[in-house]
């Protein structure tokens, strides 16, 4: 996803919470297994689509 000067603060406060998400989870992943990965990487993935979402609906 491009940053561009049509991304409103909500959609960059999404952007980062995923991007936090996902961070966190990469780690849980590696640290303890996928398991317990799964309840920060599925809610990154539902942020990250509902961004696309948002955006494609203002296009």
């Amino acid at each position: 996803m491009k940053f561009d000067k049509s991304m409103k603060l909500f959609d960059t406060f999404l952007l980062s919470i995923a991007v936090v998400l996902v961070i966190i989870g990469t780690y849980e992943m590696m640290a303890v297994g996928l398991f317990y990965a799964y309840a920060y990487l599925m809610p990154a993935t539902m942020i990250f689509l509902w961004l696309v979402y948002r955006k494609k609906s203002r296009a």
